[in-house]
């Protein structure tokens, strides 16, 4: 199997296992269904988070009202009474005004938190250095994993605006934030190899040769960017280690210089009087006390 290493710019996403014969079209697809996908798994990890430390989400005409000015417009939240965590809740105010502060106990708490970081470890960037492979279904674990967890403490589910059961629902509207520009459209989506285009009309054998242990980083990217960045020759730890060298022979070569040429002269071997000492017996006298 084709190992690829998908990066995004200089910053590794995932590993991904192919065979030569495959088409550019399907694997691009295939790329940037598993690059949106690991992001999705990211945003909803952050708002559990933020669901287990203070309830669920707002309605909209009530997100950043202070308690005054929500008792004056006579605003109520019809979902807090639907959407009750198991085993009661505990209140913890959001001081940004976006969830209701109903949290979810210790126990339920608990639940979202560990489930968030068990599926955050699954489609983590770290599986590059530990030469694991994504592929889809791990990341739709991920995803059936965290939609189980949610579940479990809101078995009443979540209000329909709630930014977790939009994505959930594939409903999530991303316009106008950061996380929105990290999105790539499959139909937007480039392939590149090397400083080549991955064009879609072709195979992956058509640029990688039928080698099916062939290892080779790709970077995926909006149409319209132009060529990314090629691969530096030697990697940061490569470039760490070379620099760690050459202080350390700079180093020893300040030492050097440091010690002057004639310090021999203050050893024993370089005496020239040593000789005449030893004949007459007065070789190491010492005139202090004894």
């Amino acid at each position: 199997m084709v190992q690829l290493h998908v990066k995004r710019g200089d910053e590794s996403q995932f590993l991904l296992e192919t065979t030569c014969s495959i088409s550019l079209e399907d694997l691009t697809q295939q790329v940037t269904r598993i690059y949106n996908s690991r992001l999705k798994v990211q945003r909803i990890c952050s708002e559990m988070e933020e669901l287990a430390e203070h309830g669920v989400f707002l309605p909209p005409n009530m997100q950043g009202l202070t308690d005054e000015q929500i008792e004056d417009l006579k605003l109520k939240d019809e979902w807090a009474d639907k959407c009750v965590p198991s085993g009661g809740s505990v209140f913890k105010k959001d001081e940004i005004g976006r969830r209701n502060g109903h949290a979810p106990n210790e126990k339920m708490k608990e639940v979202l938190k560990k489930t968030v970081e068990e599926a955050k470890a699954q489609i983590s960037k770290k599986q590059v250095q530990a030469n694991v492979c994504v592929n889809m279904e791990m990341v739709k674990d991920a995803l059936d994993q965290l939609r189980g967890a949610v579940m479990i403490v809101y078995p009443m589910g979540l209000p329909p605006h709630d930014p977790i059961r939009m994505e959930f629902e594939d409903k999530e509207d991303l316009s106008g934030t950061h996380a929105g520009l990290e999105v790539i459209e499959e139909s937007e989506a480039q392939l590149w190899w090397a400083a080549k285009e991955l064009k879609r009309t072709n195979k992956l054998s058509d640029f990688v040769g039928k080698n099916e242990k062939t290892k080779i980083i790709v970077k995926i990217q909006k149409k319209g960017q132009g060529a990314p960045s090629r691969e530096p020759v030697i990697s940061n730890e490569e470039q760490k280690q070379m620099m760690l060298y050459y202080h350390r022979k700079q180093e020893e070569l300040k030492k050097l210089e440091e010690n002057d040429d004639d310090a021999y002269l203050n050893s024993e071997w370089a005496d020239s009087h040593a000789l005449k000492r030893q004949f007459h017996g007065v070789k190491d006298i010492k005139w202090g006390p004894r």
